[in-house]
C-alpha cells in the first residue's frame, strides 16, 4: 500500500513537472509568434513597391479561397518576391536558431554555434563546389545536397578529432573546429582564384556574403523537407540533450548513450545547416546570439529553449532582412552583413561578461 502510495505521489509530481513545462512552453510561443507575425506583416510592407495593409490582406487570404486579391503591381510584388522571401528566411532564421541551441547544449559551451565548429564552412565549401562546377543549373537539388554533406563530413570530422583517445574531449573539439575552418577557408580561397570567369566569381562571393533574396517557391520546396527533418529529430531528442548535457557517465546511467545520441544531433545539425546555407550562404552569428537571449529568457531546458531559440532566429534574419533590402533600397545589403554588425558586438560583449565572472570567483 505505501509503495503504491509512492508510485502515485512520483507520477503526480512528474505529470505537474509536464504541465509546468507545456505551460511555460506555451506562454513563450505565444510571445514569439506574435513577434514573428509582426514583423512578418511589416516586411510585406516595406520596400521600393510600397504595400498597403489591405492589399497584403487580400493577397493573404486569398490563398486560403477566401475573397481575391487586388492590385495587379502589389500581388506579384507580393506572391512572387516577399511572401517566398519572408518565408524562405523565417525557415533559415528557424534553422540556425535551434542548431546553435542543439550545438550550445551538446558540447556544454555557451561559445559553440554551427559556424565556431566548422559546420557552416563545410556546408559553404560544398555550395562553393557546386557553384564552381556549374551543376545548379541543370541538377537543382546539387546546391543543398553538396552543402549538406559538406557540412555534415565537417562535422563527423570535427566530432572524430574530437573523440582521439577514446574519450569525447571538448577543447580538442572546439580547437579542431577552428583549425578545421582555417583550412576550409583557404579551400575556398583556392577554389575562388582558379574559377574562370568573373560571373562565376561574382556570383559565389554573392552568395557567401550571405542573403535570401532572389529565392523562391522552388528553393523553398527543396530545402524545406531537409530543414525540417532535422529540426523534428532537435525537439522529439530535446530530453536526451538535457540528459546529454549533464555529462557522458551520468547519461549512459539514465539510460542515454552518448555514442549515438551525440552522431545522431550531428548528423541533424549538419542536415538543417547543410540546408539553410544552401540558400542563404553563411549568415553568422544568428546560432550564437538568439540562443543566449532565449536562454535569459527561458532557462536552459532544451525542451523550451530550442523551439523558443527557432522562433527567435526566424525573428532576427525576417528582421535583418528587412534592413537589408529597404535601407539603400532599390540596392540592397546582405543579410550576412547586418547580423555580422549585431552578432559581432555581441559576441565580444559575451566574452567580456564571462572574463568578468571568471576574476569575481578567483
Amino acid at each position: 500500500m505505501k509503495i503504491h502510495q509512492k508510485e502515485t505521489n512520483f507520477s503526480d509530481r512528474d505529470r505537474s513537472k509536464v504541465q509546468g513545462t507545456l505551460g511555460r512552453l506555451g506562454k513563450h510561443f505565444v510571445i514569439m509568434l506574435i513577434g514573428l507575425l509582426g514583423i512578418s506583416i511589416i516586411s510585406l510592407r516595406l520596400g521600393p513597391v510600397d504595400v498597403d495593409f489591405a492589399s497584403i490582406w487580400n493577397v493573404l487570404v486569398s490563398y486560403v479561397g477566401v475573397g481575391t486579391s487586388h492590385g495587379e503591381t502589389e500581388t506579384l510584388v507580393l506572391h512572387h518576391l516577399r511572401i517566398p522571401r519572408i518565408l524562405i528566411g523565417g525557415i533559415v532564421g528557424f534553422a540556425l536558431g535551434t542548431t546553435g541551441a542543439v550545438m550550445q547544449g551538446l558540447f556544454r559551451n555557451p561559445m559553440a554555434d554551427p559556424g565556431i565548429i566548422g559546420v557552416s564552412a563545410g556546408g559553404a565549401l560544398g555550395g562553393v563546389v557546386a557553384i564552381s562546377v556549374g551543376i545548379t543549373g541543370s541538377f537543382p537539388l546539387a546546391l543543398p545536397l553538396c552543402a549538406f554533406f559538406g557540412a555534415l563530413l565537417t562535422s563527423l570530422l570535427v566530432y572524430g578529432i574530437g573523440l582521439l583517445g577514446g574519450r569525447f574531449n571538448m577543447a580538442t573539439l572546439l580547437l579542431a573546429g577552428v583549425a578545421v575552418n582555417s583550412f576550409i577557408g583557404a579551400l575556398i580561397s583556392a577554389i575562388l582564384v582558379s574559377l574562370p570567369t568573373n560571373d562565376s566569381l561574382r556570383e559565389v562571393l554573392f552568395w557567401l556574403a550571405g542573403g535570401i533574396g532572389g529565392n523562391g517557391w522552388k528553393e523553398l520546396q527543396i530545402v524545406f523537407p531537409f530543414i525540417f527533418a532535422g529540426i523534428f529529430a532537435f525537439v522529439v531528442f530535446s530530453r536526451d540533450l538535457n540528459v546529454l548535457m549533464m555529462g557522458g557517465d551520468d547519461a549512459l546511467t539514465l539510460g542515454v548513450n552518448p555514442r549515438v545520441m551525440r552522431p545522431l544531433f550531428l548528423v541533424a545539425g549538419a542536415l538543417v545547416t547543410g540546408a539553410a546555407v544552401a540558400v542563404s550562404g553563411i549568415i553568422a552569428f544568428v546560432g550564437l546570439v538568439v540562443p543566449h537571449i532565449v536562454r535569459l529568457m527561458c532557462g536552459p531546458d532544451n525542451r523550451i529553449l530550442i523551439p523558443i531559440s527557432g522562433m527567435a532566429g526566424a525573428i532576427f534574419v525576417i528582421a535583418a532582412d528587412t534592413i537589408a533590402r529597404t535601407v539603400i533600397q532599390p540596392a540592397e545589403y546582405r543579410v550576412g552583413i547586418i547580423t555580422a554588425f549585431v552578432g559581432a558586438p555581441f559576441f565580444i560583449f559575451l566574452l567580456i561578461r564571462n572574463q568578468k565572472r571568471a576574476q569575481i570567483f578567483q
